[in-house]
Formats: structure tokens, sequence, C-alpha cells
């Protein structure tokens, strides 16, 4: 592969050979020869920790209301309406509104309270997985962990809750770069089905209040103690914005994390006997193989990045999945290192955008990783993984595994 060759030729839309399975040789010669590189599309695509950073934290000059661009890529359809009204894709006034309420829900003494709830619910994963000492990592595990955690803040009915993941990918994976009808049909069925449910679920709950303390769709509801309310339609949009958020990218974190440590023997042994590198770790997890590997910015005014002059309007997206390896943020960033300090990453963004679920995220993946070596500290793969083939989110579909029990 010529590195430079590689940078100049990249598009999203069509990714070279191996990308899914390795897209980091890529990231790198973009970030050594175009960090600011221009797509096809005629967006840029910034691979630096520096750029990436600086468009997080300046929210004035590099937007994330994305009605303009959704409205290209989805057309009038019920994927444009999710994605325009939930929290990740607006600007302030609204997103500050939305987020204030959502955060209320998400407090530090909410997300602790969550912990004793979520060791059971992992234990009892795990000894599902005992009985048969084989295990798909990710359906029987990674995956079923957020999807529950989820589902019991919002209050969902155990017995509802099969269809949960299934809209969630669909609707997710009509984020992926490109406007593909097989991507976007299921998308918009999802959405559709998802606002069904929803609204029955949240006529329920109206008429029969759950605990606040420990329901957030009840706090949701309430709102703040001003009185300032959500919206119908931000209501439904951002609970499915919550699961979504909630599922996918905790999905991968656990997954990524159990498929790093089948391959690292050395850095497994040392999260097993220092099980207090938990922390350490899931933050490690998240940096060397970020979950959500993408993200989307449009200036709102001409301005200079990394020595490119970009008019107002123009699409930004920024390489997470790069960033997170760039030697000028990270040493040695291409190993992985379960104790790893400082560790600034950016897999849950930045500035007034910055991941408003990520302590229930880092609350997950530290109790799985925990709980799971505890129990399976000889586990190894069993065949080959299944990748999920997706650009802006990495993970596995399939992760079959022998526990070693």
């Amino acid at each position: 592969m010529d590195p430079a060759a590689t940078a100049r030729s990249f598009d999203l839309q069509r990714l070279p050979a191996g990308f899914h399975e390795d897209p980091y040789p890529v990231w790198r010669a973009l970030r050594e020869h175009a960090p600011v590189h221009r797509l096809p599309d005629g967006g840029v695509l910034v691979t630096r920790y520096a750029e990436a950073e600086r468009i997080y934290k300046d929210s004035a000059t590099f937007s994330s209301d994305k009605v303009v661009e959704f409205g290209a890529k989805f057309g009038p359809s019920p994927l444009f309406d999710h994605h325009t009204t939930s929290l990740v894709f607006n600007d302030p006034p609204r997103h500050t509104r939305v987020r204030r309420i959502i955060a209320g829900a998400l407090t530090p003494r909410a997300v602790a309270a969550m912990e004793p709830g979520v060791v059971t619910l992992v234990d009892a994963l795990l000894d599902r997985m005992a009985a048969r000492g084989t295990a798909d990592l990710v359906e029987d595990f990674a995956a079923a962990i957020p999807v529950d955690v989820i589902g019991n803040l919002l209050g969902v009915p155990l017995a509802d809750r099969e269809p949960l993941r299934d809209w969630s990918l669909a609707i997710l994976g009509a984020l992926e770069p490109g406007r593909d009808p097989a991507r976007l049909d299921p998308g918009n069925a999802a959405v559709s089905a998802f606002i069904a449910y929803l609204e029955g679920l949240v006529a329920d709950r109206r008429a029969r209040p759950g605990d606040p303390e420990k329901d957030i769709l009840t706090r949701l509801i309430a709102g703040e103690q001003d009185g300032e309310r959500l919206t119908e339609p931000e209501l439904l949009q951002n609970c499915i914005f919550i699961l979504n958020a909630g599922h996918e990218t905790t999905t991968n974190l656990i997954g990524n994390g159990l498929h790093v440590l089948a391959e690292d023997g050395a850095a497994r042994r040392r999260l097993v006997e220092a099980p207090d590198l938990a922390r350490l770790a899931v933050e490690e997890i998240l940096r060397f193989e970020s979950s959500n590997q993408l993200g989307n910015r449009a200036t709102t005014v001409e301005t200079e990045l990394g020595g490119t002059v970009l008019p107002a309007g123009t699409g930004i997206t920024i390489a997470i999945g790069a960033a997170n390896r760039d030697p000028d943020q990270f040493p040695d960033p291409d190993r992985f290192d379960v104790a790893r300090q400082p560790n600034r990453h950016l897999a849950f963004a930045s500035g007034i955008h910055q991941c408003v679920g990520m302590a229930v995220a880092r609350l997950e993946g530290r109790v799985a990783l925990n709980r799971f070596l505890a129990r399976f500290q000889d586990y190894r793969l069993a065949g080959p993984p299944v990748r999920g083939n997706r650009v802006r989110f990495r993970g596995f579909a399939a992760l079959p595994a022998d526990l070693g029990a």
C-alpha cells in the first residue's frame, strides 16, 4: 500500500479492501498525508486529534444541526424526523434544553444506584453461558446488557424488548455514508414501529407514573422542576435516541474489549490480577477500538482548519478512530495499554455534545469486564469473528468463544 496514494484517493463511500477488518493503516495514511482530506462529495475528513478536539470545542463555528444534510440524505421520512429531533444532531438552544432534561435523569447518584442491578443482570447472563461452555459474546452477552439496562431505565416491559435491538441496528445503520435503499427502507420502518410502540408506552406512563428516581421515562415526561417539558415529538424521538445511543456503542465497547483481551493475553492477565484496573481498561478500549468511529459537523462561517480554508456550509466528518490513535496525543498509539494514563480520548466526543450517557456506558463496561474475567479467565475465540461491516460503528456481529470453564 502506498500511504500517500491511499490518502489521496480515499472515499468513505468506496472503502478500500480490508478496511472494515482493520481501518487503522488507512487512518494513519490520512493523518500523515492528508489530515484535512477533501472527499468526493465536497466535504472534508479530519483525522488528527488537534483538529477533532477543536471542532468539538467550538460549537458556534462547527454546527451539529443536520436539517440540510439529512434533508438531502433521507428526504421527508421517519428517519429525517427522528435524526433532526434527537439530542445529538441539534445546536443550542434546543440542544441545551433537551440535554438538560435528559441529564437530569442521569445524575451520578442515579447511575451509581444502577450498579447492583447491572451486576445481577451480568451474573445471570454469565450463568447461562457457563451452563453451555460456549457463547456468542455479542448476542449472548455484549448486546444483551445495554438492551436490558436501557429497557429498565425507560421501564420497557421485559416481554416487549425483543425488537429493540433490531430497531436500533436498522435506525443507526441508515447513518452509514451514502444513500442506500437497503439501509434506508429498514431504518424508516424501524422508526415508525418504534414510535408506534412508544406512543402506547408513554400513554401508559402518564396514566401510571413510575418512580422518578429509577424510571427515566417518568422523569422525561415530568420535565424540569421549573415546568419546562419536552414536546411530544421530542419526547418520543429522544426515547429512541437514548436506546440507540446506549445500545450500539456499549455493545461495541464490551464486544471490542473481549476481542482485544482474547488476542492480548498479557493485558488479560494483568486485568485478571488487578481488577481495579477495569476503569482504565474501559477507557483504553474506547480509545483503541472506538465504538463510534465517525462524527459529523458543518461550518457556520468560513474558517481555517489544519491549514485548509473551508467555506461556510462545508460538511466535516471527524474520524474519531483516527484521532484516538494520533501519536501526537497518545504515545505508542497502536499498542493496547490496559493502564494507559492520561487517556483523553474522544470516543464520547467533547464539548457541549459530550455523550450524555457516558457514565452509564462506563458502568456497564466495567462491570461486564470484571465479572466476565472473574468467571472465564481462560476463554478463547472459537471461530472467526464476524465484523459488523459498518464504517461509523465499529464492532462485531458475532464473536464465538469457548469459555474454558
